[in-house]
């Protein structure tokens, strides 16, 4: 796919639904009782799968133009699946649900494409082994198939090694099913959908500094759930709005969650312009509407506490930091090695093959920044969505048009990223 570059941009935007709060919406209101509806939901090949997984399990999800509609069946009337259950490429569906599987009275099993058999599990395999759970990984690797049978769970306090949204919320999910109250205790604070939404929902949930704790068998009641938009999907139009020479975007009805928002600090803290207008609170997350204009960047520290509120974002803030002036270092991210491709790797490797003078690190990259030296590349995207869409934004800003290989991968988060951001290019 040729990718265009770009001296101008203008115009409003609204990006997709936010993908954590989407699969948390479905996954929640199916063992909610009542009726629970989801707006603005992300339409992206991994929520589908998350659809897909609890329509096998008896759940009614209709999804309809404007909004998606769950029969929620209570905490305890899913059924046993025919089959495998499906998650595609999402590492979210897998370990979120691996929660209430690990609850139910029925055994299943629970794989993906290649990409996620080669992802690990263990993070939640651990905690969901000492709640008394009976799992297994098939292969006996860590990894999907994870076969699952009827088990007796205790609650449990875990002491996470990681901070990681999807473990916490696999463990807080599991605790509904449990015996007595289980608790999750963080190194760092990771994102917090599952918290507020589950809070929502009416489970008894509670929060302090970087432990939430959560008490067994509430009744869950089906709510209506405005999904903002997603500020990781978001984080490419606000790096093209900084990246070229003249651009003004308008970014409508961003989720800025407080434990998501790392890309807007990051990018203030390279000398970002980037302004937060109409700020409220939609179904219990803060939204805004973010108006971003270029400038000048320099380079800066992404590490330690940052990391956790902007791990997808990496991409693109490197992508960032190439045509910054000065450094930028990337350190305690070991985790992106773990993601839809080792991004480490994929991410030096694009930023190579344009010029950038990068070094790859255990734990993240070295950046010098220099934008006389960048040109036009091939790109690869690794079928990595994040990866196309920050090197989609590179070319933007680079003096002749690139390639890029495999890139329609984007379906899995963005799938009209290309025309929205055909958009905004003014020719």
């Amino acid at each position: 796919m040729e990718l265009k570059n770009a001296k101008q941009l203008r115009g409003t935007i609204s990006v997709p639904g936010d993908k954590s709060i989407s699969h948390r919406a479905i996954m929640f209101g199916a063992i909610s009782n009542g009726i629970t509806e989801v707006q603005n939901f992300l339409q992206g090949a991994d929520c589908l799968s998350t659809i897909s997984c609890f329509r096998k399990m008896g759940v009614s999800i209709e999804n309809q133009p404007e909004k998606i509609v769950i029969y929620g069946k209570g905490l305890h009337a899913l059924r046993a699946p025919e089959g495998l259950l499906d998650a595609g490429n999402s590492g979210t569906t897998v370990r979120l649900m691996s929660g209430i599987l690990a609850g139910q009275p029925f055994a299943s099993s629970v794989s993906g494409d290649a990409s996620i058999q080669k992802r690990p599990m263990k993070r939640i395999l651990t905690p969901l082994l000492a709640m008394g759970a009976d799992v297994r990984s098939e292969r006996n690797n860590g990894c999907v198939p994870l076969l699952f049978s009827p088990a007796k769970l205790n609650g449990i306090h875990y002491n996470s090694p990681v901070a990681s949204a999807q473990v916490k919320s696999c463990v807080l999910l599991a605790g509904l099913f449990a015996d007595g109250v289980t608790g999750v205790t963080e190194p760092v604070l990771s994102r917090n959908h599952t918290e507020l939404m589950l809070s929502a929902f009416g489970a008894n949930i509670k929060s302090e500094g970087t432990t939430v704790s959560i008490l067994p068998q509430p009744s869950l009641t089906g709510q209506k759930i405005f999904v903002p938009g997603d500020i990781s999907s978001a984080a490419y139009f606000i790096a093209a709005g900084l990246l070229v020479k003249d651009a003004e975007i308008l970014i409508q009805n961003v989720g800025v969650n407080p434990t998501r928002d790392g890309i807007l600090k990051a990018a203030r803290a390279m000398g970002g312009k980037i302004q937060m207008l109409n700020e409220r609170t939609v179904s219990g997350e803060c939204v805004c509407d973010l108006l971003v204009t270029s400038g000048s960047l320099h380079g800066t520290v992404i590490e330690k506490e940052m990391i956790p509120a902007l791990i997808d974002e990496i991409p693109i803030l490197a992508v960032m930091a190439a045509f910054a002036e000065g450094t930028t270092i990337i350190r305690d991210a070991a985790e992106l090695k773990v993601k839809e491709s080792d991004r480490i790797g994929t991410v030096t490797d694009n930023l190579l093959r344009m010029g950038a003078d990068v070094i790859p690190t255990e734990d993240g990259m070295i950046i010098n920044g220099n934008p006389n030296l960048l040109h036009r590349a091939d790109f690869e995207s690794y079928m990595d969505h994040r990866i196309a869409m920050s090197f989609a934004i590179a070319a933007l800003a680079l003096k002749e048009p690139c390639t890029m290989k495999n890139a329609d991968c984007v379906a899995i988060s963005y799938p009209s990223f290309y025309r929205d951001l055909e958009g905004l290019i003014c020719h």
